[in-house]
């Protein structure tokens, strides 16, 4: 564990104090904390002010009952949660999450990253996060659209297109979008498309939303192996999970000549040495809503129920499932199988000692706040479309996802070098996601 700034501890010990329990929080904050001694330094300014803890403390924290009524008339009852961090650089925004290890200390962890993650974009977009215990998985369609109405009645008070943007997330995709938007509507007596991001294309959505944070991701891993003249023409890779993040890298990295041959879901993984058949996974995930055992069965594969995903030998490796899934073991499972390129595609999937592991070894590593950044960028473009009642083309919408994914890329480095961490992408995210947010602050005042 490195060590913190003496300026940085007493901040730490703050947070940790403050927030009990709350380990995956705790997590995010040390590990950007880690690496903002050099702009305590420079800076002094930033501490003199207390921005770090004003930035650690979110704006508003949401906690409401979510009571809904199940298929067979029995009343269920799910917590709901926003955390609306930091509206400095715009109005909140992040997605929501629907998945029964869903509580404060989650939301908190994600809103956090949501912060930095949003400003590296260079947009003008907040940080926030929120959620629910609610398991999607298994309910009906009118289970999950009672849940969703439950749930927005609650919501729709807090958030607004110059307040609060949600999307989806883990959980949360068309379907859910659909309830919640229309509830809203409902409630409001608005057609308000700002309000939330990931619609349909029919009512308000984007082209390359679904699809953006996957894609958005491979378009990092392709700058990061620019920088040693190489391509994805040929790259063995690995991707965890297999939802709409994962789906779409192993789409994207294929496009591009890679050959994804590995998955995964809760059940197990499956290898598939001849590359992913994108159009048979997509029908079985989100046609079919089956499992990967469901995929290897029809492709004549293994499905291994064993070990771990990461055991499949790669030469990039694309985290694509939640957090801390990539531990020390399968960091150096990774390494040992000459993975060079790991770029996260969920939100810190990588536990604090595999990222060492990928460091000390000279594997290239992407932080999620970077790499993981595609689905706000077209989030971002989709809130344009919605204000400008316009609706841009497949090809123009994905020039716009990659050219933002280079510049984060770039900004990463060029702030590392700034700040004599040459290479450093953790570093040069946190620092260049921090720094603006920080300046911001200190521009409005005490508030």
């Amino acid at each position: 564990m490195t060590a913190l700034h003496p300026r940085l501890v007493s901040v730490y010990d703050e947070v940790t104090q403050r927030n009990p329990g709350e380990s995956e929080f705790h997590q995010a904050v040390r590990e950007v904390f880690e690496t903002l001694s050099p702009v305590v330094v420079k800076h002094p300014e930033y501490a003199d002010a207390q921005v770090l803890q004003r930035l650690c403390e979110p704006e508003r924290q949401i906690i409401f009952r979510v009571p809904w009524v199940d298929d067979a008339g029995r009343v269920q009852v799910n917590r709901g949660f926003r955390v609306e961090f930091s509206s400095v650089l715009g109005p909140y925004k992040g997605g929501l999450r629907f998945h029964p290890n869903v509580y404060a200390g989650t939301v908190k962890f994600l809103g956090f990253e949501q912060i930095f993650k949003n400003s590296l974009t260079g947009m003008p977009l907040g940080g926030g996060k929120g959620g629910s215990d609610f398991d999607p998985k298994g309910r009906s369609d009118g289970e999950v659209m009672r849940f969703c109405q439950s749930f927005m009645t609650e919501l729709h008070r807090h958030i607004g297109e110059y307040t609060d943007v949600p999307a989806g997330d883990t959980g949360v995709g068309a379907r859910e979008l659909g309830f919640l938007f229309g509830q809203y509507k409902r409630l409001t007596n608005r057609y308000e498309s700002g309000v939330l991001t990931g619609k349909g294309l029919t009512w308000g959505g984007s082209q390359v939303r679904t699809e953006a944070t996957g894609f958005g991701a491979v378009y990092f891993v392709q700058s990061m192996l620019a920088l040693s003249q190489r391509d994805l023409e040929g790259q063995r890779v690995v991707v965890s999970g297999s939802g709409n993040v994962a789906i779409h890298a192993a789409q994207k990295a294929q496009e591009l000549g890679a050959v994804v041959v590995a998955c995964s879901d809760s059940g197990g993984y499956v290898v598939d040495e001849a590359g992913l058949d994108i159009d048979l996974l997509k029908d079985i995930k989100n046609v079919r809503r089956g499992r990967m055992s469901d995929y290897a069965r029809e492709r004549g594969l293994d499905h291994i129920s064993a070990g771990s995903v990461w055991d499949v030998h790669c030469d990039v490796a694309i985290p694509c499932a939640t957090q801390n899934e990539l531990g020390e073991r399968e960091a150096r499972a990774l390494v040992a199988g000459g993975v060079s390129v790991v770029a996260e595609g969920a939100n810190m999937p990588c536990t604090p000692d595999a990222v060492r592991v990928f460091r000390d070894a000279g594997v290239a590593f992407a932080p999620g706040k970077a790499a993981n950044a595609g689905g706000v960028v077209t989030s971002s473009l989709e809130m344009q479309q919605n204000a400008s009642r316009d609706s841009w083309t497949f090809a123009h919408t994905d020039e716009r996802l990659r050219s933002t994914m280079t510049e984060i890329h770039d900004r990463c480095l060029s702030t590392a070098d700034d700040y004599d961490v040459p290479g450093d992408y953790v570093a040069g995210a946190n620092i260049a996601g921090f720094t603006r947010v920080a300046d911001a602050m200190l521009a409005f005042g005490v508030i």
